[in-house]
């Protein structure tokens, strides 16, 4: 059996929101959160917990997917690389430099871009966009 999880763009504004959206779907049924990080997401897509705890087969639905490709789209992706860049020693200072550059210059990924990427790598997970 499929199970179908989703999460609405209209509740997701920025990064942050991206997270409370993910948070309040997933995690409902647990006592903790995951963090506003794509790694923790990604965990998160493994299974284990939450709404993904013993799941097989999911499918993924992102409903009023416009808003938020437009909410994790150029304007917050250059925002989250700047806010990297300017924690320091933190992160690896090159990396986000080298992204930021290549989302300047229209060839690097988004946010939005990042977590499409991300939910792809899960084989058992089917993303619908709409």
């Amino acid at each position: 059996m499929i199970k179908e999880i989703a999460i609405d763009g209209l509740h997701i504004h920025d990064i942050a929101s991206f997270y409370e959206e993910i948070n309040r779907v997933f995690m409902s049924d647990e006592d903790w959160k995951i963090g506003n990080s794509l790694d923790a997401f990604n965990d998160l897509l493994y299974g284990g917990f939450g709404a993904m705890k013993d799941c097989g087969k999911v499918r993924f639905v992102w409903k009023n997917v416009e808003r938020m490709q437009e909410a994790l789209g150029y304007k917050a992706t250059k925002a989250y690389y700047e806010d990297k860049l300017q924690q320091g020693a933190l992160f690896n200072k090159e990396y986000f430099r080298e992204k930021l550059i290549a989302l300047e210059n229209g060839i690097g990924e988004t946010y939005f871009e990042m977590l499409k990427s991300i939910v792809a790598a899960h084989k058992n997970i089917d993303l619908v966009l709409v």
